[in-house]
């Protein structure tokens, strides 16, 4: 790792190990504009919006693409750097949909923030580009091409991140464009939904599938009782858009805004992972007894299920049969309300509020449709539900706190964890784990199941077995533990995939962009699961009876589900 001293805007700047002069400028304080750059991608240095000036030479390069060096001396901001940034910030302007008004991004659009930051008022040159046609065909995103800046974010987190590799640049010169191959509509492609490029997409490009109209009509629908159910990583992600700091709690508030906003009911999808870890680990207690087949992978990520549906549909069998928390806690409502609502002559409508943008594809198969109506009548992501709020006027900060409704409102630490990656799996190791003192628990805690590496690896004693178990975070890491799976370098009777970095809580739904807050949402979880009243699914009293009630029949035809190979 380079260390040394670099002179930057005439201050002495120490860097020590880091990637490049943007990394080293900003640990300076200085802001340095970019539209193609996350330190957790490549880098691709396309924009040129980051270029800095050498003090020796006057010539400017790409800050992104350069190495720090001992007495490199440059400036950041001259007459020089200033005319080029204004003219790329023109040109793209000029060959962009500027229809900002009625944008999804509008507020939260990088393009539209630097016009601001840097004053161009005026765009002198005219938008000669052909109008593209606009793809509605995903459940879970929305790609507009005419507001494609050509940033190549969103290539590089479908290929590095999940390797699925479904947008590309096709064309050249003028006719340049980012899309799926052949131009296909992204219905007619191998996506899962994880919507990732909709996290980092710089513009209005590519965006969350919108349903919050939909979401009003029903609330507003005198006919229509409303039910709610929010999933762990949404508390800790939503306070971030109103001031709070990432990783902080709030679902007291949100349960306060949602009633006000005139939702019926509100209840807590930990609930629902407290029947799923039970179910979960029961069924892998008896993969144990049968010998396998092994290894058994988590069903919680609908785009890791579509991911081995549409590309390795034999390890289907593999999957656990249990249908996820959203689905389980669905299938319970759809249960629980089906008396009421003959009686009162209203229709329960169920909405859940996640941080995936999957959920909405999720809610749409044909598996969770019955009698003709999905058991999730419709999926709002966090991003969705902090506009409704916005829009409802509600001040977060001033509102009274406010508890999930009972009986669904009671979940256990090892539900709340299930937001971050690793969590589905240390949830079924509680309950699988025949001692269940709290020593056993921090034992598992800091057994290497906790953390934010790629792929982990981590063992335990079950009755006298040695059970390995593995936790991947990105579809990318998933295709490389397959692989060595396959090639006999690895065997695992247990493992947990989830397609987004940091799990749920890096999920696409959540506040924009690759931050480094993902972390700290996923710690927010852990002081939830620190500080619950009881930290392992069976300690619930609501779930163990509501299971003992429903009887072990009715649990094996509502809560669970077989997936087969898909066409995409």
């Amino acid at each position: 790792m380079a260390k040394g001293i670099m002179i930057i805007d005439g201050i002495r700047v120490p860097f020590d190990g880091e990637k490049n002069v943007l990394a080293v400028v900003r640990k300076a304080g200085i802001d340095i504009p970019t539209f193609c750059y996350y330190s957790d991608l490549s880098i691709y240095g396309a924009c040129r919006m980051c270029m800095v000036e050498d003090t020796k030479t006057g010539k400017i390069e790409a800050s992104c693409s350069m190495e720090p060096r001992d007495g490199m001396s440059i400036r950041t901001n001259t007459a020089k750097l200033l005319k080029h940034r204004r003219m790329i910030l023109e040109l793209l302007l000029a060959s962009h949909d500027c229809n900002c008004t009625n944008c999804a991004k509008s507020g939260n659009c990088r393009l539209q923030e630097l016009a601001q930051r840097f004053g161009v008022r005026h765009i002198r040159f005219p938008d000669t580009r052909p109008r593209y046609e606009m793809d509605y065909t995903s459940y879970a995103i929305f790609r507009d091409p005419n507001k494609c800046i050509l940033c190549g974010d969103c290539v590089r987190v479908c290929e590095e991140k999940q390797g699925q590799g479904i947008l590309d640049f096709a064309g050249r010169g003028s006719e340049l464009q980012v899309m799926p191959a052949f131009d296909r509509k992204l219905s007619e492609t191998k996506c899962v939904s994880c919507g990732q490029c909709a996290a980092v997409c710089t513009t209005g490009a590519i965006t969350v599938n919108d349903q919050i109209g939909t979401a009003w009509r029903a609330i507003h629908d005198p006919q229509k009782r409303v039910v709610v159910q929010i999933a762990p990583a949404v508390r800790v992600a939503i306070g971030e858009e109103f001031g709070y700091a990432p990783g902080e709690n709030i679902l007291d508030r949100v349960v306060s805004a949602l009633k006000i906003m005139g939702v019926d009911e509100v209840y807590d999808t930990n609930f629902a992972a407290d029947m799923t870890t039970i179910s979960e680990a029961e069924e892998f207690l008896q993969r144990l007894k049968a010998g396998g087949p092994f290894p058994m992978f988590t069903s919680c990520c609908p785009a890791w299920v579509k991911y081995l549906e549409l590309n390795d549909p034999k390890y289907l069998e593999n999957i656990s049969t249990c249908k996820s928390p959203m689905q389980m806690f669905a299938s319970v409502l759809k249960a629980k309300y089906a008396e009421k609502d003959a009686s009162d002559g209203r229709t329960t409508y169920h909405i859940a509020i996640m941080p995936c943008t999957a959920k909405k594809m999720e809610a749409a198969r044909d598996e969770f449709f019955h009698d003709g109506t999905p058991d999730v009548d419709l999926v709002l992501t966090t991003r969705e539900l902090v506009d409704m709020i916005r829009e409802t006027g509600i001040h977060l900060d001033e509102l009274e706190l406010e508890s999930p409704d009972l009986p669904f409102g009671l979940g256990s630490g090892a539900a709340v964890i299930y937001g971050v990656t690793g969590g589905v799996a240390e949830s079924v190791v509680r309950h699988c784990l025949p001692d269940k003192s709290k020593n056993t628990l921090r034992q598992v805690r800091v057994s290497g199941i906790r953390g934010d590496e790629p792929i982990r690896e981590v063992t335990y004693d079950v009755d006298g077995t040695e059970i390995k178990i593995a936790v991947v975070n990105g579809l990318i890491h998933a295709k490389e533990l397959i692989a060595d799976i396959e090639a006999g370098k690895r065997f695992y009777h247990l493992v947990e995939v989830m397609s987004c970095q940091g799990g749920c809580v890096g999920g696409a739904g959540q506040p924009y962009g690759l931050t480094a807050a993902k972390k700290e949402r996923g710690n927010g979880l852990y002081a939830a699961d620190a500080s619950a009243l009881f930290k392992r699914a069976e300690k619930n009293p609501v779930v163990t009876a509501m299971l003992s009630d429903f009887g072990p029949q009715w649990c094996h035809d509502h809560l669970h589900v077989h997936y087969g190979h898909r066409d995409q």
